[in-house]
């Protein structure tokens, strides 16, 4: 399992990623899920992977190697849009299954994939995108400025209270964190290192790229603040004062079945 989430602001893009994969209890490791490709001043990409370690590794070094061809054929480096790129991501993406997924399907070995793709190309806005496993592809919108992929469920509802288009890059960076605390506490499959990359509307490069680790100071400081800060809030929370003559109360209930 793993946890990748991309955060689509008028201020930028925010990316985050964990490093774990589990096939089994005994068989933890860690791998980069975060892979950039820069040229500045012309297009800044991010994509990260979730899913059947082998697709995911086989889809980039794809990209990287049509990237390198000279004979016209459309690339990351070479298309004038986020779409394209995208597109590009989902065809590579299908051509892998189709080479693989019998292969894989006889020892009954789950070939699911999925990407965020987020960026700017020189000439149209920052975009982010969704890329499915079956190679189609969704775009962010105002309404829903975030994706999120792999264990999604634990990190979401913090990002749903705090997160807006007009939210600023720290705010977004220190909400992914707890996020991803929050996630890493509920489930085991997802671990640290996290990889951070931040960049600034219409700036075409990266504004900042992290590994965070264990031994961080900030992470460590939001492990232990956002914990106890959630006891401090629950036990300011008043008590319920529960209405004897209301008829979902237990007492309620009880005298009636006397």
């Amino acid at each position: 399992m793993t946890y990748c989430v991309g955060v689509l602001l008028h201020a930028g893009l925010v990316c985050a990623s964990d490093s774990r994969t589990n096939a089994g209890v005994d068989n933890v490791s860690s791998f980069k899920k975060m892979k950039v490709f820069e040229r500045q001043g012309d297009r800044v990409l991010v994509i990260m992977s979730s899913g059947n370690l082998s697709m995911t590794q086989n889809v980039i070094n794809q990209l990287e190697l049509n990237g390198k061809k000279t004979d016209g054929t459309p690339s990351i480096w070479s298309v004038q849009s986020l779409v394209e790129v995208a597109s590009l991501l989902g065809e590579t993406l299908r051509e892998v299954r189709r080479r693989d997924l019998p292969y894989l399907q006889q020892y009954n070995i789950d070939a699911s994939a999925s990407f965020i793709l987020g960026g700017q190309i020189y000439g149209e806005p920052m975009r982010l995108f969704l890329v499915y496993s079956e190679g189609n592809f969704i775009e962010s919108t105002p309404e829903t400025p975030f994706f999120q992929i792999g264990e999604t469920k634990y990190g979401k509802p913090i990002i749903d209270r705090v997160i807006t288009p007009s939210s600023t890059l720290i705010e977004a960076e220190k909400c992914i964190l707890v996020s991803f605390d929050s996630t890493m506490r509920s489930n085991v499959s997802v671990g640290l290192p996290i990889d951070m990359l931040t960049c600034e509307t219409d700036a075409l490069r990266v504004r900042l790229q992290k590994r965070i680790l264990e031994t961080d100071p900030y992470y460590r400081l939001i492990h232990t603040e956002w914990g106890e800060g959630l006891k401090r809030i629950f036990l300011q929370l008043p008590d319920p004062q529960w209405d004897a003559a209301d008829p979902a109360t237990p007492q309620y209930q009880s005298q009636i079945f006397k």
